[in-house]
């Protein structure tokens, strides 16, 4: 039986707030297991001048993690999974997928209730180019400055008076208490999310039976059909930092629902679909919603990007490395 159970996480207050919460799940099933957090400042933390597409990406954010997964001085890594990208490393496995927060994004401002209020030439600051392309495509007059570090240092550039709104992931917001800091929820119909916003995922060691016994309660399958298809829909447009990509679905019963979204940075340039299929279908509902969003322009915008879409081949190679069946077992 396992005695300690060590998680890697990010010293951001949102990462240790994330990691806390999964220590305390696991100690209130396993009250015979010690858990301790073994706390590091990945490069995505330190570099916080340049846009993330310039200096490597989300994988930034991980990368410290997994090395200690690798090299034995962690057991799990936890993450939020929209900054996990989509090829794991080999010998390590994300399979484990908790509930699901408010997947929105969320208006932040001190003067204004909503973008519809703010002025002409009014600064948003956002790092992410997904949000940036889409609150364009609405108001294209705004100004949107790249804006970088953890959810606290955002509020306190917006409190000095730096921008004349922010937008934030609502989960984060409500996760760290500071859910009175929304002005406003944006609808998916305004802001379409990150694939995976919202969501924690537990990574761990491929054949590390004891860890995920440890946490097979933790796990919840109705979120984990949602992160597959929305994973293998951005996995296929090879979505990183450098192209504006939005993904989110929904369960009803046994039916998934996803909608997909590809765009110019700019925003003037927005292409969109969805779909419904089984629940055991998540992966290839992710794929055939990210084909119909090629064929109907995203390929073009890609293009421009000098970027090109993932194979067939290499999407199943990423997702189904990590994900489950719907019998709980893992994919092979």
């Amino acid at each position: 039986m396992l005695k300690i159970l060590r998680i890697a996480t990010r010293n951001s207050p949102l990462a240790l707030w994330q990691a806390n919460d999964v220590k305390a799940r696991v100690e209130a099933l396993h009250p015979g297991i010690d858990v301790e957090l073994q706390t590091m400042t990945t490069r995505g933390d330190k570099l916080l001048d340049s846009p993330l597409a310039r200096i490597g990406g989300k994988g930034l954010f991980v990368k410290e993690l997994e090395t200690a997964l690798l090299d034995g001085r962690a057991d799990i890594a936890v993450h939020s999974i929209k900054d996990v990208p989509a090829v794991v490393p080999p010998g390590l496995q994300i399979v484990h997928i908790l509930d699901r927060e408010n997947p929105h994004d969320a208006f932040v401002s001190n003067r204004y209730d909503s973008p519809e209020q703010l002025p002409e030439g009014a600064i948003v600051g956002t790092c992410s180019l997904r949000r940036q392309a889409q609150i364009l495509a609405r108001f294209p007059t705004l100004r949107v400055h790249n804006l970088r570090g953890n959810v606290n240092t955002r509020l306190a550039k917006l409190d000095n008076g730096e921008y004349d709104a922010i937008i934030l992931a609502s989960a984060g917001l409500i996760r760290l208490g500071m859910q009175a800091r929304i002005a406003a929820e944006l609808s998916i119909e305004d802001s379409l999310p990150a694939a995976g916003q919202g969501i924690v995922g537990i990574e761990s060691r491929v054949g590390d039976v004891d860890t995920s016994s440890v946490l097979d309660r933790l796990h919840d399958q109705a979120t984990s059909y949602r992160v597959q298809a929305e994973r293998a829909l951005s996995a296929r447009l090879d979505g990183g930092c450098q192209v504006p990509i939005g993904a989110y679905s929904r369960l009803d019963g046994t039916q998934l629902w996803l909608r997909g979204m590809v765009a110019s940075p700019d925003g003037k340039t927005i292409v969109q679909a969805d779909a419904t299929a089984h629940q055991n279908e998540a992966i290839e509902l992710g794929v055939r919603v990210a084909e119909m969003l090629l064929y109907r322009g995203a390929g073009a915008v890609l293009e421009q990007l000098g970027l090109e879409p993932a194979s067939l081949e290499q999407v199943a190679a990423s997702a189904h490395k990590y994900l489950r069946r719907s019998d709980g077992g893992q994919r092979d």
